[in-house]
């Protein structure tokens, strides 16, 4: 590919970035909460966006025994299909649902706020950038380097929080997506090539209620689940001894997200269930981390008389283990993100857990790369005032549209 292609790309984003940035407000504007994933008006909205830039999205509504049986309400998932000729095809992918805003917040989280240079709002910076990076990135394509050959398809999808079961996963089980190569929405500058797995688990706590006068005459389940949650933070720190080998991703953790229980506080709590997240380093076995833990609050339960535990699995999201195919992606997006950023851009792994693991579960070779910052930490993802650096925006859509040419060349 010649330099002044690639040139006449970055100045196609230039001249249409004020489109790019009016279409991410407009998604940002229609919330994605989940819980509790009402997500279909938000997949609408974004269809009619696209098509009145010509690009027809072909909609997927999951069925709603899937949906309801999933926690969620509505998920209708999008398919852009443009097909240039024979050749591979190169899937992109960004998730619109998102955790709800929380507290903190000094801007509007569904208002898509502009201030020096940055755009605020609820999944701003993960994942509906990337609506807005790979949509662009796309129509530059087809644009300025008019390919002859290979494919790209947008995938939009709406339970990466849910751990995409009913996205990516549906979609591949059912044969509405097979790429030869795909990328997934980034969230740092480099390109993500592994990522940590995820265990989730609820833990219900049985005691027997009593009256808070007369305590003996109970079981106290809160009492039981703080001598089993000591025993999991006690494992916890031991998990820092477990160092990993992939640059980027330390030692697995554990964290107790959630806790309920209790009926008043002048009543012996009979009940009590906290929910569990433990992140798991691409060297480990999900069958035996799940054994190991299951056994830990057993024994530790076991120690409390009267009491019993339920442990039921939320989610298993496996690690993401790199396939030897990727090396396209790699190649195209570092050697492009070093261009049009000015810096070197590195290719290692990231404790979070992403959708592309199912794509590499079905032996498709992907990596993650997107409109992120230099951290997650940076873009207050998942936190109080999450924004995206537009200029990042800007580099990030460049670096897309030049390798979706190599990639089809």
């Amino acid at each position: 590919m010649s330099n002044s292609l690639y040139h006449d790309l970055d100045a196609w984003v230039d001249q249409h970035f004020d489109e790019e940035v009016r279409f991410l407000q407009e998604l940002v504007r229609v919330p994605t909460d989940t819980p509790p994933g009402n997500n279909a008006p938000h997949a609408e909205r974004t269809a009619d966006l696209l098509q009145a830039m010509g690009l027809t999205a072909e909609k997927h509504p999951v069925p709603e025994a899937l949906v309801h049986a999933a926690g969620m309400q509505s998920v209708t998932n999008l398919v852009v299909r443009r097909r240039f000729g024979a050749g591979r095809t190169v899937l992109l992918n960004a998730h619109g649902d998102v955790v709800p805003p929380g507290e903190g917040w000094t801007h509007d989280p569904y208002g898509g706020e502009i201030l020096d240079g940055k755009l605020y709002g609820r999944a701003a910076a993960v994942s509906k950038c990337d609506f807005a990076s790979y949509t662009f990135a796309l129509r530059a394509l087809e644009a300025v380097a008019k390919p002859g050959k290979g494919s790209v398809e947008l995938l939009f999808t709406y339970d990466e929080e849910f751990g995409g079961e009913l996205g990516p996963a549906w979609l591949l089980q059912n044969g509405v997506v097979k790429p030869d190569l795909m990328v997934a929405a980034g969230f740092s500058y480099q390109v993500i090539t592994a990522h940590n797995g995820c265990l989730q688990m609820e833990v219900t706590v049985h005691g027997k209620m009593a009256h808070a006068a007369i305590p003996q005459s109970g079981v106290d389940a809160l009492q039981a689940a703080v001598h089993i949650l000591n025993e999991l933070y006690a494992q916890n720190t031991l998990y820092q001894s477990i160092q990993s080998a992939v640059e980027g991703i330390n030692h697995p953790y554990l964290n107790v997200g959630q806790i309920e229980g209790g009926t008043n506080t002048n009543v012996v709590p009979g009940r009590v269930s906290f929910k569990l997240d433990r992140r798991m380093i691409p060297e480990e076995d999900p069958t035996q981390v799940e054994t190991g833990l299951r056994a830990l609050i057993a024994q530790a339960a076991a120690q409390c008389p009267g009491v019993t535990v339920d442990i039921k699995r939320i989610l298993l999201a496996r690690a993401l283990q790199p396939l030897p195919g990727n090396q396209p992606l790699v190649q195209a997006l570092q050697h492009h993100a070093q261009q049009v950023f000015g810096e070197p851009i590195p290719a290692l792994g990231t404790p979070l857990y992403t959708d592309v693991r199912l794509f590499c579960e079905a032996g498709i070779p992907g990596v993650i790369y997107g409109a992120g910052p230099r951290t997650v930490l940076e873009s207050h993802a998942k936190r109080a005032d999450e924004r995206i650096d537009l200029q990042d925006l800007r580099r990030a859509t460049q670096v897309m549209a030049r390798a979706l040419a190599d990639l089809l060349a």
